[in-house]
């Protein structure tokens, strides 16, 4: 082989050594970072949550049901939250309505595919509607399951944005939840 042929295969050499360098410390950055926690205080998921009420629905196809002002409080124990709103019930067929409360908690858990926190394993702690008759009272109950089921399936507590789930040139997924006192804590790890 000739001099100047050797010296253009040094040179080739070297400039695809770059990018090959440049790819491998790149995976051993990504390789490095491992998981964080990503805190979420109570205020910011207070917040989230604001922008997606009130949420309306026609339950059973009687009444139409709305709910309102929500208000989201940890609970200690397993991770559980308790989300409490206003409630307000209209017969399709009448003028009048009613007002109340509904109050439910649950578990947190992490979708991955839509990178939210979402409320599972809810239950029903309070219903109230002021001026209503047991019957009826039952009545709205069972529409206001309904729509309870769609808040926990459709409305998510809080949305993780992409910056929140890159680093250091990382992206990064959720994985698990877990409350404190003042926010919750979701753990996210390195996309493999």
């Amino acid at each position: 082989m000739t001099n100047p042929r050797r010296a253009m295969l040094a040179r080739l050499g070297k400039v695809l050594a770059l990018p090959l360098f440049a790819a491998a410390m790149l995976t051993s950055c990504a390789n490095m970072v491992g998981p964080r926690d990503v805190e979420l205080p109570i205020e910011k998921l207070q917040k989230s949550l604001d922008k997606r009420f009130p949420l309306q629905h026609r339950a059973l196809g009687v009444f139409e049901i709305q709910l309102s002002n929500p208000q989201l409080n940890t609970l200690l124990d397993n991770d559980r939250i308790a989300l409490s709103t206003d409630l307000n019930v209209a017969p399709i067929l009448t003028r009048q309505s009613w007002s109340g409360k509904l109050a439910l908690s649950g578990r947190l858990v992490v979708d991955r595919q839509r990178n939210a926190v979402f409320l599972s394993d809810a239950q029903v702690d309070r219903f109230a509607i002021d001026g209503v008759g047991e019957g009826q009272q039952r009545q709205i109950a069972a529409a206001a399951n309904v729509l309870v089921d769609k808040l926990l399936r459709d409305v998510p507590i809080y949305s993780l944005r992409p910056d929140e789930l890159r680093y250091a040139g990382v992206q990064f997924t959720p994985t698990t939840i877990r409350t404190t006192p003042t926010a919750l804590v979701v753990r996210v790890e390195p996309v493999k």
